[in-house]
């Protein structure tokens, strides 16, 4: 700990953040660049709490108190070697990832939690600044080769990991350019996607193949993929959106969420035009919100994605929907430190301009004669506690049913499970009750030779738990691959993430 009495003498300041009438005119990212200063006086907030929770609550088990501390006495090279011997990525998390570390933070009791989010990215940044991020190329190679189906954060990281381990891996992926939902799915206005390719550059120079608009299971089927490689890592991620089946549904101007945001990324980097993993050809122009009243529903962060795009498209007005009932402004006694509170979360989209609405169900989608959307029939919602179950129950508001204006209707309502036909199904997988890829740890139960992770493994989740997924998968797939545990190996450095073998 740096400075023992830094969480009495300084308040939690979060990066700066550009004006909304500058940043809805362009898809820069919000956030100003940290400075050191600043990042040195959050860091000092780091109290010497005895047992650091927000070891516990961070999925990685970021080591946070001692990167604090490098950071404090200024020592970037140190607070960089902590920080990456867990986290392959902190420049993901340190922009998307709603940091429940924060939420564990001792300090977190009493007092705004330490600023655990930003100091990670500033400990990046300055790490790729003073050239502190290089190739690690290994030493020797196994002879092994590992496909990794699926470039989103859980591919890339296992493809990091097995790449040190001294396995040859290939990353395939089926759009045209490296990330998954990290790419497609978050707007530039968060996460720049330069940011994603610094990343690659340095993985590339280490020795990982990436492969890009290869559709596995169509361009190469599920024998040859066999075949080739001594493993294969499915990250293929929750692909299939929960859909909202009411009347109307067919009408022109309803859309899957992130139908609208792919669209938008790939506007942002000059792709005119797009070809879909079906091979179908359309225009990159198609969705627009400009002078439309767009409904978003949904009220979790893709439906807060689409309200800013929204903002940023000069829509006429955004409204978003939930069905669930407002949760509490603070923290509520359902979920105490140091869990993940239940509590209403704000957006910088939301602060850009948004009405937004709870317990309300949509009924029906309006169109006109031509098959336009023109509006929406929704109805408030009350929520009662079954006296018998103890759950939720909802029922509808006795004449609360009206209708608003909506030319765009987004459905954030979140995914459901891994795309199962094709490339699942040909590699004959069994599936868990949810509709994932049911496995014995990472392995698959029908295929040994086949492994799983991240959100077709785990479900939707989180771009920290995907990395996390991603490490321990590959961990896995070495020790099937080599007859050796991580934990069994000798001579592993604590701050070294890769495997005694590498």
């Amino acid at each position: 700990m740096g400075k023992p009495t830094g969480f009495l003498e300084f308040e939690r300041e979060l990066p700066k953040k550009r004006s909304i009438d500058e940043r809805l005119k362009d898809y820069r990212e919000i956030e100003t660049a940290p400075t050191d200063s600043n990042s040195k006086q959050q860091a000092a907030r780091c109290m010497d709490c005895g047992i650091p929770f927000c070891h516990n609550g961070c999925p990685l088990g970021n080591i946070i108190p001692e990167f604090n501390d490098a950071v404090y006495d200024e020592n970037w090279g140190l607070a960089y070697e902590i920080l990456a011997s867990t986290n392959n990525f902190p420049e993901f998390t340190g922009r998307i990832c709603p940091a429940p570390c924060e939420a564990s933070c001792v300090l977190g009791i009493n007092k705004p939690p330490v600023a655990i989010e930003y100091i990670e990215k500033s400990i990046i940044e300055k790490a790729f600044e003073l050239g502190l991020v290089k190739p690690r190329i290994p030493k020797t190679r196994t002879g092994k080769r590992v496909a990794v189906v699926g470039s989103g954060p859980a591919g890339m990281a296992a493809a990091y990991q097995l790449n040190q381990a001294g396995h040859s891996v290939v990353l395939l992926e089926r759009a045209d350019r490296i990330g998954g939902l990290v790419r497609y799915g978050i707007p530039d206005f968060k996460l720049d996607k330069g940011i994603i390719d610094r990343r690659m550059a340095v993985m590339e120079a280490e020795g990982v193949e990436f492969r890009t608009g290869v559709n596995v299971g169509v361009d190469i089927k599920a024998e040859e993929l066999q075949n080739e490689f001594d493993a294969v890592l499915l990250t293929v991620g929750s692909t299939v959106p929960r859909d909202v089946k009411i009347q109307g549904r067919q009408f022109k101007g309803v859309h899957f969420a992130m139908e609208f945001l792919s669209q938008q990324n790939k506007r942002v980097a000059g792709i005119d035009r797009v070809v879909d993993h079906r091979g179908a050809t359309y225009a990159n122009g198609e969705i627009l919100a400009t002078d439309k009243h767009v409904v978003v529903i949904g009220g979790g962060d893709t439906g807060s994605d689409c309200v800013g795009t929204s903002g940023r498209h000069g829509a006429k007005s955004v409204t978003q929907i939930e069905l669930m009932p407002i949760p509490p402004k603070d923290r509520d006694a359902s979920t105490p430190w140091p869990n993940w509170p239940m509590m209403l979360r704000t957006s910088t989209s939301h602060e850009e301009g948004c009405d937004r609405h709870w317990s309300i169900n949509t009924k029906e989608f309006i169109g006109d004669e031509n098959g336009n959307l023109t509006a929406l029939k929704i109805v408030d919602l009350d929520w009662q506690k079954d006296p018998e179950t103890g759950r939720m129950q909802m029922r509808e508001v006795d004449g609360s049913e009206r209708t608003i204006p909506c030319d765009l209707a987004f459905l954030a309502a979140g995914f459901l499970h891994p795309q199962q036909e094709g490339l699942l199904s040909d590699l004959d997988l069994e599936f868990d009750e949810r509709g994932n890829i049911k496995t014995n740890g990472y392995q698959s139960t029908s295929n040994e030779k086949v492994f799983a992770a991240g959100d077709c493994r785990r479900g939707q989740s989180l771009v920290v738990w995907a990395i996390s997924e991603g490490r321990e998968a590959a961990r896995s797939v070495d020790e099937y691959l080599m007859g050796e545990s991580f934990l069994e190996a000798k001579a592993v450095s604590m701050l070294n993430p890769v495997f005694a073998h590498a």
